[in-house]
Formats: structure tokens, sequence, C-alpha cells
């Protein structure tokens, strides 16, 4: 066994019995590389990235090039989920060494950490175009030792390309005309064919979903609803969407949406959550509640521990082999459905040469229409007949060899998935008999966190069997203030709500850049290349994006200037490239149209239980309301309650709404219909 047997992730014990020397990050490797006189090989990757798993068979279990690899380079493994502030500033180098990126990432670093050779993954012999992995082994450690100069003169001409790349500078804040015209452009570039925008490989764009959605609710227009619908239908007829057994995989390696990369990430699953829940609120079309519900189950089910933090992902591979639990055969498929095999079949276009490597990957081919037509059904029908189709093959599938899971709990990611599960707790209370069960998990989520990721009273990134690592980031405080003020707007439990307060203030005491944002690394966090200041979002939001949306609501909430200013400050670095690449800012779009658009604060005294305290927050909550935060409260409002509940009284003893907005309240009233009123105002 080499360095990585202690580590807390299961990706670096995965290369726990290479023959490679792996070191983890850390001083020891970093020490021992200029002792030796040695460069530094980084391979950074990820527990469900196939690739990866490809690049270490071929190369890091191979005994001949450990040997070159341990005799000529110290070796460093990292965790990219772990170490997300290593990830971004050597991802930097790759891109702008290859003009691309993604995992595995390979880096070769000199003993001040600067890279001067970066790739992917590189195969054993030269194939696909790219140089065989041990060449460039041999050339690099050659280049070492005979022509340093040239090594150091590389570095140096990186490193200072990625400073100049990381000065932030504030422009002017845009306006709502700016967001027209952003959401016209992404209307504008989307693909109407097979939806979504680009060509394949095709990502999800939940963000992108979210802000086109946010924007026709803050413009009361559906100028964008169809593009909504239309790309939520098409990503969820199967494929990159697992009709059997719910969630989303990462992508799609066509342009169809069919053949996905098979791995399961919880991000991904936590942001398509809410905005297909989301599009049920507006559209109140059942499939999108069916796809939340699915997603979610899928959650419970296979990424939960039973503590109540959610693991980060299924590996894309089982039986190392990418897809394998997933796919079916005609053979299997009729076996497990006799009579109603015909059905299904026609429901998913299945044919005995299969539509992927001689398998089945399910996506929908006929529409509940037409199969209702085929087969004389009622409309209602088709849907619960496949339904106990999919239970039925679910049952098969659960006797395979599943996939590995990445069973560590990362507070970012967690924080996400808090949110979609405590949002839809209050959103599907009315219709949905899971709403409870959503609810119970989110508040074990928040109890999980708070306790095992914060039981020193300090915020920790990442925790596995009882052990945590030593960093955190800002996205793991912003996703968790976020995600614990949708819990309190779901039971208003003040203990959530105060937690999130003391979270925000730590999270600026940490975290915050005087020049406007937030640096993605804690003040007294290790030195590195750079200290890195990500506002990009990415797969996920960048921690800037998320902290600008947590600040504006705990403004609301507390009526604080300065998480009021720190947002708007925070909005300015972003000001210019957003315009030209919106897709990459896409959080922090419907933050903007949060600070441009005036939150609307409600605040609702009253007894819960009581006849119109329910009818209030049941209205409140009956609509997709991106733009208001509610606080309630049993009158008078404890003394950690929100301040948005300070100072208001009952009338005539009854129930009170009050809506503020842009400084302005309205007046406080015990009527649900005019409290409803003045929301839609």
């Amino acid at each position: 066994m080499n360095k990585l047997a202690q580590s807390t992730s299961p990706y670096l014990l995965q290369h726990a019995n290479n023959p490679v020397d792996w070191y983890p990050w850390g001083s020891e490797a970093i020490e021992k590389a200029k002792a030796e006189d040695k460069p530094i090989f980084l391979s950074i990757g990820y527990a469900a990235c196939h690739w990866c798993h490809v690049l270490a068979h071929e190369s890091f279990e191979n005994p001949e090039t450990a040997a070159f690899m341990n005799e000529n380079f110290i070796n460093i493994k990292v965790d990219r989920e772990e170490r997300p502030d290593l990830d971004g500033i050597y991802m930097q180098a790759v891109v702008a060494m290859t003009g691309s990126g993604g995992w595995p990432m390979s880096v070769f670093l000199s003993h001040d950490l600067k890279p001067f050779y970066a790739g992917t993954y590189f195969p054993p012999v030269r194939r696909f175009n790219l140089p065989a992995f041990m060449d460039i082994l041999s050339g690099l450690s050659n280049a070492w030792k005979n022509d340093r100069t040239e090594i150091e003169k590389v570095g140096e001409q990186v490193n200072g390309y990625l400073q100049n790349q990381n000065q932030n500078k504030l422009n002017d804040p845009l306006s709502r005309e700016h967001l027209d015209a952003i959401a016209k452009s992404l209307e504008g570039a989307y693909y109407w064919g097979y939806g979504g925008w680009g060509d394949a490989p095709k990502f999800p764009q939940p963000m992108a979903l979210e802000f086109l959605l946010h924007h026709s609710i803050a413009n009361k227009t559906d100028e964008h609803l169809k593009l909504v619908n239309h790309c939520l239908h098409i990503m969820a007829r199967g494929g990159m969407y697992d009709v059997v057994g719910g969630g989303f995989s990462r992508y799609s390696t066509d342009n169809f949406w069919r053949v996905p990369h098979f791995e399961k990430m919880l991000y991904d699953n936590a942001l398509l959550a809410r905005a297909y829940l989301h599009a049920w609120q507006v559209t109140k079309d059942p499939f999108f509640q069916r796809i939340v519900e699915e997603t979610l189950g899928f959650v419970s089910r296979e990424l939960t521990h039973e503590q109540g933090g959610f693991y980060s992902s299924l590996d894309a591979d089982s039986e190392g082999v990418e897809g394998k639990f997933y796919v079916w055969t005609l053979d299997e498929i009729r076996a497990t459905l006799k009579e109603e095999s015909e059905f299904f079949e026609a429901a998913y276009g299945i044919t005995l040469e299969g539509n992927w490597e001689e398998k089945t990957v399910l996506q929908r081919s006929m529409d509940d229409a037409s199969l209702a037509a085929r087969f004389k059904l009622n409309l209602e029908a088709v849907p619960i007949k496949l339904a106990e189709s999919h239970s039925r093959l679910l049952s098969v599938r659960a006797l395979r060899i599943r996939p590995g899971t990445d069973d560590k709990v990362l507070t970012a990611w967690n924080g996400l998935m808090l949110a979609a599960f405590a949002e839809s707790a209050r959103v599907l209370a009315e219709s949905s008999s899971h709403s409870s069960n959503y609810l119970d998990l989110a508040t074990r989520s928040a109890e999980f966190l708070l306790s095992n990721l914060r039981p020193d009273g300090k915020l920790h990134r990442s925790w596995r069997d009882g052990r945590i690592t030593d960093e955190v980031f800002l996205e793991d405080y912003a996703a968790l203030i976020l995600g614990l003020l949708e819990l309190y707007q779901t039971d208003f439990n003040n203990k959530w709500f105060s937690s999130a307060q003391i979270l925000t203030d730590e999270m600026i005491e940490k975290f915050s850049d005087p020049e406007g944002g937030f640096f993605d690394t804690p003040h007294t966090g290790e030195t590195l290349l750079f200290r890195p200041k990500d506002t990009f979002d990415n797969a996920t939001p960048s921690g800037n994006a998320l902290a600008c949306e947590a600040l504006l609501k705990m403004a609301a909430y507390t009526d604080n200037g300065k998480y009021r200013d720190l947002a708007e400050q925070s909005l300015r670095l972003i000001s210019e490239a957003v315009l030209r690449h919106p897709l990459g800012f896409a959080r922090w779009l419907s933050a903007m149209e949060n600070a441009l658009g005036n939150m609307k604060q409600i605040a609702v005294l009253g007894e819960a239980g009581e006849e119109n305290f329910e009818r209030m927050i049941k209205a409140i909550r009956a609509e997709y309301r991106p733009g208001v935060v509610v606080a309630a409260s049993a009158y008078p409002p404890s003394k950690n309650a929100p301040a948005l509940l300070e100072q208001r009284t009952l009338i005539n003893g009854q129930a009170t709404a009050y809506v503020c907005e842009g400084f302005v309240c309205k007046q406080p009233t015990t009527d649900v219909e005019t409290l409803i009123a003045q929301i839609n105002a």
C-alpha cells in the first residue's frame, strides 16, 4: 500500500494499492520533491470518472510504468471533489496550455508548484492522436535533468498568465434591460431540434433554465416558458434520465440525450430536481412532478447515509464496464415484463439490435397519446402501466452488481440537495404523498451537516466514516446557508435561520475580498500558486454566485445593509463577462434578477395549525415565487427569529401577514385574498 491508504476519499483509496508510490497533497510530498530534486506529477480525478479508471488500469497499475514514475517523479493524487481549489487552479493551467480540460487531469509541476506540462488522459501507446504516457514521462524526466532552464521558463510563463487571468475588477452594474437581452440571447442560441445548448457532449443546463423561468415570472410573461418546457421534457424522456430508477446521469455523449456518461452526481440531481419542481409550480404538468419524485426517490434510496448525509456519486462503471448496470437486452425485458412487454417495447422503440453497443439505453420513442391510441387505453392509464413496468425492471436491476458509490459527504453538494428536499417538502405538500418524507430527509440532512461537518464549531468540507478533512471552501458555506434558509421556510424552525446567519457572518469574515466578492479559500488556508476566486458557474454554481444569492436573502431577512452591499459589489465582478458568456454565469443571473427586482419580504404571525394562518402559508406556497422570502412565527416571535418578524403585531388577535418591498411595507392584513393581491402587485 502507498500513502493514500489513510485517506477519507474513496477516489484516493481506489489507488491505495497501485504500485505507484502515491502521496496525498501536502507538505510531505512537496518537501520530498525538493529534497530529491524531482518534478511533481499531479494527478487529479474523482471516483465516478470513467476515464480516470481507464488511465489507472492502463498505467498506474502497470508495474513498469509505476517503477519509472517512482524513480523519476514525486507522485501526488488529488480528489477534485475534496480539493476544488487545487482542481480549479490547475484546470486553468491545463486549459491555458492545451486549449481544453477535463478529468483525469495530469499536470507536471516544479518544486514551487508551477505547472510546466499538462494534459488529461494519456494512453499507454500512441493512439487517439495522443502521445503515449510513458513517452511523456520519459521526455519530461529527461528535460528536467538536462534542460531545466526551459522547464523553468515555461513554468514562469504559465504562472504569469494564470496570475493575470485571476485579476478581478469591478464593472458597472447591469440593468433590467441587460437581463432582457441576455434572456433573448439564450433563447436565440437554443437548439430546438433536440433541446439544449451546443453540440455533444450535451450537458444539462439547469441554472440557465432556472434563470429563464425566473425572468419570465419576474416580468409576468410566458416568453421563455416554451423553451423551458421543451428542454425539461426532452431531457427526461430517458437516456440521460434513468426512467427505471430515477435520477440523471452527468451528461449525454450524443445530441439526442440518449447515451449518457453514466455516472450520477449528487449536485446534478439537486439542481435538476429544483428546476423540474419550479417548472411544475408554473405549469402544474404532472410529468414534471413525477420527475422530481423519481429523482428524489433515487437519492433517498441510493445516495443517503443512514444518519442523514448525502453521498457524492455513483460510478459510471460496474464490473469494469461503463453503463452495464443500466442497459438492457430485448430478451431481458421480455423475460421480466412478459405479457406487458409489447406495450413497453412500443413505448421505448426497443429492437433486437439495441441502440448502443447491441444493448438498449431506454428512451421514450412514443408519447402517451400515441400509446393510448395504439393499445386502446385511456390516456390516464399509460403512465400507470409504464410505472408498473419500471418497478418490475428496477427489482430485476437491483440484483445486478451495482456501480461503486463515492460515499463521502461534501458540505456544498449536501447544501444543494438539502435545498431540493426542503423546498419539495413544502411545494408538494398538497399533491405528493412523499412530502413528509422529504421534510424528514431535509431535517436529518441539516442536523447531520451542523453536527458531523461542524463538530468543533468550525465548518469542514468533507466527511466519511466519521472522519473529516481539514479544508473548507466558500461554496461549502454558501450552499449550506441557502439550504438552511430553504428548510427554515418549510418548517419555520428558528434554529435553521439562526444557524444560517451565524454561517453568513463567518463566511464574510473568512472569505471576503476587500476589492469585491469572495475568495474560494479562507484567509487561514494554505499558500497555493495563487488564492483562487472563481466566478464561473460550471457543473455546480460558483461559490461567489451562491454567496451573492445567500447575502441577498439574508439582507431581506435581517435588513442588514452590509449583506446587501457585499452582494451588489459581488455582482459587479461579473457584469462584463456575463454579457459575453451568459451560460457560464447562469446562477449569477438569478441572483441578479433578485437584486434588480427588489425581493419581496413576507412576515406571517399566528399559531401553526390555526386555520387562517395555514391558509396564508398555503396561498404563499401555491405559486413559484423566486423573488420572495418568507418568515413566520407564533406571536410574539422569539429572540432568534428573523428581524423581519420584529415589532409585528396581530390584528384583532388573528393571524396577520405583512408584505414589504423596496423599503416600503403594505398595509398588514388578515385576509388571504388581500395578501395574494399584495404579493402579486
